[in-house]
């Protein structure tokens, strides 16, 4: 078994290689192994583009070894036809008689139909080997096909004695409480994630873009709250660079300066679980993933109907006199970093995940 966990591991090692391009598809690493000797690897590098499985086969110099290899995936390699063939077809065209899998995959198309495949073929199949890091890999992708809604990650800035925005707020700028290289990594974490909400006060006060300028990746479709339809025109929100979701009320009348593109209205009832129903809207678009930005009545929202996943935290070194205090919860720290003079501590909700 160790052995096998140690190829399992340079799988999710290589799977995370992939982070923010394969959506809607999950991260997969694979490796061929002969005589105890890597002799291929991939991963899935891009949605619509070969799977690990194909590209690690594709890696292999002497397509003769396959045979005598075992084959190692991080998840259960596909039994139908996408926008690629099933992965399990071309293992057994190459005869690979062992193979080792991570975890079962949760998509109904999937869900333990490749193993069966592999299987009836007389392939000796293990399943199961770093089990729960395989599942963690994928979180994301989990959560969205077993519990129907978006991994939901938290995220907030917040002064040494616990406010997140001044009382006061004289000009149309966010007011920094991080350091710039805390700043670049949440950019970084923009182009990992498929979508990112804000508030109608962030949006009003802050004017933020919500776009990975600082880091080289995909800007994530932005979503936000507005009641009223409050956002003034020139906001960045409302340029219609980037997809942006507006959740409005059932009762506000759409003015035609919204009918953009890049530019979607949904309609909620404000007063009625709202956390529920803005999960429910990222699901129907199809985004496996999103960054609760704030501000702190939205960030609470979530926190309050104990719907969230992960909460990112920073401290920065300063302190304000008096202002908006930060979020309430209770959660266990699984990581923190220091980033120059802020520090980072990650949660997460142990209550949420069932996989």
């Amino acid at each position: 078994m160790k052995i096998q966990e140690k190829y399992i591991k340079r799988c999710i090692e290589l799977a995370k290689n992939g982070l923010g391009n394969t959506y809607p598809n999950p991260l997969v690493g694979s490796v061929i192994v002969h005589k105890n000797k890597i002799i291929g690897e991939g991963w899935h590098q891009e949605a619509g583009k070969a799977h690990a499985e194909v590209n690690a086969i594709n890696a292999v110099k002497n397509a003769q070894l396959l045979k005598e290899s075992t084959i190692y995936v991080s998840l259960e390699p596909c039994s139908h036809y996408g926008k690629t063939p099933p992965c399990s077809d071309l293992i057994i065209e190459k005869g690979i008689k062992k193979v080792v899998i991570g975890t079962t995959d949760p998509f109904v198309k999937v869900a333990g139909r490749g193993i069966k495949k592999l299987m009836q073929a007389g392939c000796d199949v293990v399943v199961g080997v770093l089990e729960k890091e395989c599942q963690e890999l994928n979180k994301r992708f989990f959560t969205f096909h077993k519990e129907k809604r978006p991994y939901i990650i938290l995220k907030w800035a917040q002064t040494q004695n616990g406010f997140i925005a001044p009382k006061q707020q004289d000009k149309r700028e966010p007011v920094w409480i991080s350091n710039k290289y805390a700043k670049q990594l949440v950019h970084k974490w923009r182009s990992q994630e498929q979508s990112i909400l804000v508030g109608t006060q962030t949006a009003v006060k802050d004017n933020p873009k919500l776009n990975t300028r600082l880091w080289h990746g995909k800007n994530p479709v932005r979503l936000v709250l507005d009641k009223n339809l409050r956002i003034p025109e020139q906001s960045h929100l409302l340029d219609n660079s980037i997809k942006t979701i507006i959740l409005t009320s059932v009762e506000t009348k759409i003015p035609d300066n919204l009918k953009k593109e890049n530019i979607k209205i949904e309609t909620i009832n404000f007063e009625d679980n709202l956390a529920t129903q803005i999960s429910e809207i990222l699901y129907k678009h199809q985004l496996q993933s999103v960054i609760i930005e704030g501000g702190k009545q939205t960030l609470q929202t979530f926190i309050d109907a104990n719907l969230w996943d992960e909460a990112r935290v920073f401290t920065g070194n300063i302190r304000f006199k008096n202002g908006v205090k930060a979020p309430t919860f209770s959660a266990k720290r699984i990581g923190e970093e220091k980033i120059i003079n802020n520090q980072l501590h990650i949660y997460k909700n142990d209550k949420n995940l069932n996989f």
